[in-house]
This record gives structure tokens, sequence and C-alpha cells, in this order.
């Protein structure tokens, strides 16, 4: 039997840090993108008796992990065991120590067994160990990063509604929040199932519904990589941003008690093709499509601004999760040992997942922000050390390029507008309104999001094969 202890300091009290694991998606924010986990089945709780079912993989072959709850010890300590899965034997143990009124240690107590024995332990002990290291690794950073957030930015209890909830963003920032305390609705397309969405487009009660909530964040519009450009696709892509945005704030603005603020999703690509220039949110717009879209998607909050709604528009860079996006379509070549797209001295604007959503938190609790915010990196990268960064971090090297011409043969225009074009975008509003990015160096950043980060320090026991590792 193996024990691995992990240990981080949390800059919130022991009752605050038990609520975050507490409350319903925990399981779900905590689980690492580069991990194929999901929740089958769980009745929400961590009293004990009460079981979770996950559905995983183990070397491509799919599975079931059934764990059961032992221990409930509010705001001290819960315990689950696994009934069947992939270990022989797993036991985990989650316990609050609390250091003084505003901080507490965050212990995590495994002891397993892989199966098959010494013969399994040989072949897959290291293989484990190494998953399990990581894994916790990222759980947390996660959760000592978005206490943080919510310490160093108060927000009372809001509601909040979000478009596009199932989407990369919308799914883990609904998370987020849930686990800091606030009440998420969806926004849907059609018409609404029960009292919990809000169906913006069709259903005759939504300003009702929207007057009962105090934020509202539109994420949703048609994908603008899934398929090629051709008029048709275009039409599609513009009709989502722009024309859709018209008609929810133009429901905003029926509302008596109106949604104090409005987070509106646009698109670095308002800039276009820039070179080296230095991009903020002062600079001219761009002349190409996507800067036409982008332009249009942000005049059609027009109606919300004129109703007095506070509106942020979000200009997201290139948002970096091995879970979606564009990050999960490099992994393939950077994996082959693909390098730069076209000559590589295009600058990529780029932003972790977890500083967008900590950045449209900060955008709901600071009333000083509103209009045009860029959402990206303070740091802007050549795509040449992109591609070097991403090819480390994986242990492979960056050798083969993908010419230009190769990318517009099979991409077409959307080859020059999202892999081509260059924009150096800083991000001025978020920095100046006191936002702390989470992730500033992309191979920090890489190495998190990956499975290759480590807690910073340790220290092993032979004797009892513990790691003790501290944050």
């Amino acid at each position: 039997m193996t024990r691995y202890v992990a240990e981080s300091r949390l800059p919130v009290s022991q009752e605050q840090a038990f609520a975050y694991h507490e409350r319903p998606g925990c399981l779900q924010r905590l689980t690492p993108p580069w991990e194929s986990v999901s929740v089958e089945k769980s009745d929400g709780t961590l009293q004990a008796g009460s079981r979770v079912v996950l559905k995983t993989s183990l070397f491509g072959v799919p599975l079931r992990w059934v764990a059961r709850h032992t221990v409930y010890d509010p705001p001290s300590e819960f315990a689950d065991v696994q009934e069947s899965g992939p270990f022989a034997h797993w036991e985990h143990r989650h316990r609050f120590v609390p250091i003084d009124h505003s901080s507490c240690r965050l212990i995590d107590d495994v002891t397993y067994t892989v199966p098959a024995g010494s013969v399994g332990n040989a072949l897959g002990g290291g293989v484990a160990r190494g998953k399990i290291e990581s894994m916790f690794a990222y759980r947390h950073r996660v959760t000592r990063d978005d206490l943080e957030l919510a310490a160093n930015t108060p927000l009372s209890p809001q509601r909040i509604a979000i478009s596009g909830a199932s989407g990369m963003v919308g799914d883990t920032l609904s998370s987020m929040l849930t686990l800091l305390g606030h009440d998420c609705r969806d926004i849907v397309r059609d018409k609404a199932n029960d009292e919990s969405e809000i169906g913006a487009w069709s259903d005759d009660d939504a300003v009702q519904k929207f007057e009962q909530v105090d934020a509202v964040v539109h994420l949703a519009g048609k994908p603008i990589a899934s398929e090629r450009w051709t008029d048709e696709v275009k039409q599609e892509i513009r009709h989502s941003r722009v024309d859709k945005t018209r008609e929810l704030c133009e429901t905003l603005a029926k509302c008596t008690n109106k949604p104090k603020v409005l987070i509106c999703a646009s698109a670095s690509g308002i800039y276009g093709d820039r070179g080296d220039e230095i991009l903020t949110e002062d600079s001219e717009t761009g002349d190409d499509f996507l800067a036409d879209v982008a332009s249009q998607w942000e005049s059609a909050c027009r109606p919300a601004v004129e109703a007095g709604i506070r509106v942020v528009n979000a200009r997201f860079g290139l948002i970096l999760s091995p879970a979606g996006g564009a990050l999960e379509k490099m992994l393939t070549p950077a994996k082959f040992c693909g390098g730069k797209l076209g000559s590589g001295n295009q600058f990529f604007s780029w932003i972790a997942l977890d500083d967008v959503l900590g950045g449209i938190y900060h955008c709901i609790a600071n009333e000083s922000v509103s209009g045009p915010v860029n959402f990206v990196s303070p740091e802007p990268i050549r795509n040449r050390d992109f591609a070097t960064i991403l090819g480390r971090v994986l242990g492979r090297p960056s050798l083969f390029p993908a010419p230009a011409a190769a990318l517009r043969l099979g991409l077409g225009e959307m080859a020059d507008a999202l892999l081509l074009s260059s924009t150096a975008i800083i991000p001025k509003r978020l920095s100046d309104s006191g936002y702390r990015f989470r992730f500033t160096d992309l191979a920090d950043q890489l190495s998190y999001c990956l499975g290759k980060h480590r807690l910073p320090s340790s220290t092993s026991d032979p004797d009892s094969n513990q790691s003790v590792q501290a944050a």
C-alpha cells in the first residue's frame, strides 16, 4: 500500500474552504482537463454513505469509478473510498486545519494500491504515482487560486445568468461561480425546460426572469473554427453574434429592475492583422471579416448601454485549455514534432482559461470597468516561440513547420484570420483596474493545464512510502 499526502495553505478560513468543496460542481471544477473523466451520477452531497459514479478510461478502455463517502465532519474533514474502479484499494481523506481566522491548511491524504500486486506495482506504480501527483498539483492550485480571487475581490452573493453555459468557458465559469457562493442560471436559445433556465430569445417571461438577475454573461455564438468559411457560414457567424446579442440587449433594456452588468463576449480579432504594433483597448479596429463582425457585435450591446446597464465587451484572445479550443487542436501536431505556422513571426495573444474566468469575475465585481476589455495575458508571444515552448512541455522538438501556402489551401480565408495574422495585445484595462493574472508565463500555463506541473516542494520518507508536498 502506498501513501501520498498533498498539502497547501489556503487564504480563507477553515469554514470557507470546506464550503467550497461541499458545493455542487466541485468535483467537475477540480478534475484536470487532460483527464477524460465525467460525473455520471451523484447526489451532490458529501454525507457519509453518499456515492459518486465517474466515467473514465484506462489505456483507452472505458470504466466506471464508484466512490462512497465514509466520513463527513464539517468543517474539518470528509473522506471517501473506492468501491470499484482502477485501483485495488483507494482511500482519500480531505482535511482542513485552521491556521488563523483568515487562513487554513488543505491536506489531501491518499492511500492506494495498484492492481495485480507486486507485478502491477512494478509495471504501473510509477505511472500511477505520476498521475496522482499531477492531479493533486492541479487541484490544489485551482482551489488556492479560486479562493484567493474571492478573498481579494469581495463580491456579495449574486444571481448570474450565463449564455453558452455548456461551452468550454461557460461550463467552467458556472462551476467556479457556484463554488464561490453564487447562483448561476443558464440562458438557452429554445424555451426553458425549468424555472432555473431563461429562454432569452423564445420565452414570454424572459424579461421577468432577467429582473431577478444581478449580472448577465453572454458567451453564446457559432464557433468560428469548426468549418471552412463559406458565405453561408460567415452569415451564420455574424447572425449568431450580432443579431442574437442585439435581441438579448433589447430584452434586458425592457427590465424595470435591470441587471447591474452585462459581460458580452467579443474577440481580439477586432484588431485585424497588425504586425508588431502594440495594441490596447484604445487602438483602432481592423478591416477584415472578423474585425467587422466583432465591431458589429460590440455595437449590438448599445440597447443595454442606453438603458443604463454597465456593459463590458470581453475581447478574448487565444484561450488555452486542452479541453477545447485552439490548444486542443494544436496538441496532436505538436506531439508529432510540429512547429511554427507560416513564418512564425506573427504574435499570438493568449490567455489561460482560468484567467478568463477570473477576469469575468473581476469585471462583475469592479464597477469601474466598462467598455472594451482585452482578455489576454500581459505577455504576447511569437508563434515560433509558442511552438517551441509547447513542444518542450510535451517533451518533443518543434521540427516541422506548417507552410502558409498549405494552411491557406486547407483552411482558406480562415488560415490568415486565425493562424497567420499577428496581434500583440496588452490587457491594459484589466491590469489598470487591479486584476492579478494567475498565469503570465506560457510554459507555466502549459505545464499546469497539460499535467506536467508538480507542487513546488517535497520531502519523502522511504520507510513509510509517503510524500508530503507543500505549496
